[in-house]
């Protein structure tokens, strides 16, 4: 975050970088100004709810889920999205075991789930945890085997990721033009 803020046309270049759906919803003006959390931070330090911090090294170096013990709410991050298809984070020395292992452990704590908030567009039940989880996996195993993935997030042009920088950009159905984004890496065992 330092690095790209050091830049003076951050603010320029940054929407080059996001999914056009939502380059023009995000708020640049408080980009950066948040503090990270020390490494192995377990739990988030409030006075609010307990919410557990689940680190894990899909989509992004240092990504992470919350969740809310107490009321059973899992806030996803970049994760688990009923649009998007997995983004992994082609900068990683393994970016697809990576992803891998990042659905493990939030199938990990799928049981405890009653309301999942992913970053980017439905809150699902109970019932769509596991289920996003599946189908973000068979996503990824299709991306790991070099098979050209089944998923009804992604158009009928787009059945392919198309390498964009240091982002993977995919078409989905709601976005016919690709959208490059750092992603997240799945690591369960094929």
């Amino acid at each position: 975050m330092q690095d790209l803020l050091s830049n003076a046309d951050w603010k320029a270049r940054l929407p080059e970088g996001l999914p056009p759906e939502i380059a023009e919803e995000t708020l640049l003006d408080l980009f950066g100004l948040i503090t990270g959390l020390p490494a192995e931070t377990a739990q988030i330090p409030w006075d609010g709810p307990k919410a557990r911090l689940i680190e894990h090294p899909a989509h992004a170096q240092g990504h992470a889920a919350l969740l809310v013990e107490e009321r059973g709410v899992l806030v996803a991050g970049d994760m688990l999205s009923d649009v998007l298809v997995p983004m992994l984070d082609l900068d990683a020395t393994h970016p697809i075991e990576d992803y891998l292992v990042g659905l493990r452990l939030l199938e990990g704590v799928a049981d405890d789930v009653d309301v999942l908030i992913p970053g980017h567009r439905s809150v699902g039940g109970a019932d769509q945890v596991r289920a996003r989880i599946k189908q973000d996996r068979a996503y990824v195993h299709a991306l790991r085997d070099a098979h050209v993935p089944s998923d009804p997030r992604i158009g009928p042009s787009a059945h392919r990721p198309i390498l964009a920088g240091s982002g993977c950009a995919m078409r989905t159905k709601d976005n016919a033009s690709p959208s490059p984004k750092k992603g997240a890496r799945d690591g369960t065992p094929g």
